[in-house]
């Protein structure tokens, strides 16, 4: 078999970094009677690998992925 990478870059420890797609839900929590807003984050378009995530976190990390387009 003969895998073929895309641009991957691994950290000193070898693990990999990867860059989120796009945000492709938005949903609120509560938790203790405090809403939290959750992001569902693409982060492999090929496999539509997405986890949950919290969105102030998110826009603090990858500003670029909530600007709206003009």
């Amino acid at each position: 078999h003969v895998l073929e990478l895309e641009n991957i870059r691994l950290r000193q420890d070898r693990t990999l970094e990867m860059q989120p797609v796009r945000i492709e839900d938005s949903d609120t929590k509560y938790y203790k009677r405090k809403a939290v807003r959750l992001v569902k984050v693409v982060w492999d378009e090929k496999t539509s690998d997405s986890t949950w995530e919290v969105e102030d976190a998110m826009k603090d990390l990858y500003p670029h992925l909530f600007e709206t387009p003009s």
